[in-house]
């Protein structure tokens, strides 16, 4: 079995914050971009235009950063709780769209913070094997605080990423880079709530489980 790869705290910080500066870029620019024809054009009708994508970026740029406030920021005090509402209402607001739909059926209670941080994490895993959009559900594995999840992924062409499965091990077969560290970090996660994860695709789903 190959060595688990530890990242020096200071790789894994940079790592971390270049994977959501990569996140937020993109509508940001939008933005700037939006405040920059209203600034040139003067008809009306691309006025319009401008307006919404400036409204359509501002909600996505606020809904990544939400997103990565709960599951790579403190989120609290050490031995702090994470309250799954929350974590439902911002992982739909992430990732829902014409295209990917959300099916969150765990309760609404109080997990400990890394448990929650993992089920973040694993469902930007989930939206990475359905590249052409679907269906993830999430379902609860037991209950109470030692709850675990299930996340199924269904779609087009549902596919397991080859780099994921070394990644969320902690045994990437090449270097971590802002690319790979997400499920890496998810990887972390899992080993420091002493849960274990696993990936199974079947036809066009993707079956991904977090268990203690």
């Amino acid at each position: 079995m190959a060595d688990t790869v530890n990242l020096e705290s200071l790789d894994l910080a940079a790592l971390l914050c270049s994977r959501v500066c990569h996140d937020v870029i993109s509508p940001v620019g939008a933005i700037v971009n939006g405040l920059e024809v209203l600034e040139d054009e003067k008809e009306e009708a691309m006025q319009a235009v401008a307006l919404d994508l400036i409204r359509k970026s501002a909600r996505q740029a606020s809904a990544r950063l939400q997103f990565a406030r709960l599951a790579f920021g403190a989120a609290g005090s050490a031995g702090a709780q994470i309250d799954l509402g929350d974590a439902g209402q911002v992982a739909r607001s992430l990732i829902e769209d014409e295209r990917t739909k959300l099916a969150w059926n765990l309760p609404r209670a109080l997990l400990p913070k890394n448990r929650v941080k993992l089920l973040l994490n694993l469902i930007m895993v989930a939206t990475s094997t359905i590249a052409r959009g679907g269906t993830i559900k999430v379902d609860p594995i037991g209950e109470g605080e030692a709850m675990g999840f299930r996340l199924e992924s269904q779609g087009p062409n549902a596919r397991i990423p080859p780099a994921v499965p070394g990644l969320l091990a902690g045994t990437p077969e090449h270097a971590v880079d802002a690319h790979g560290i997400q499920p890496f970090y998810a990887g972390l996660l899992a080993r420091a709530a002493g849960m274990r994860v696993s990936l199974i695709a079947a036809g066009d789903r993707v079956v991904l489980t977090a268990e203690a």
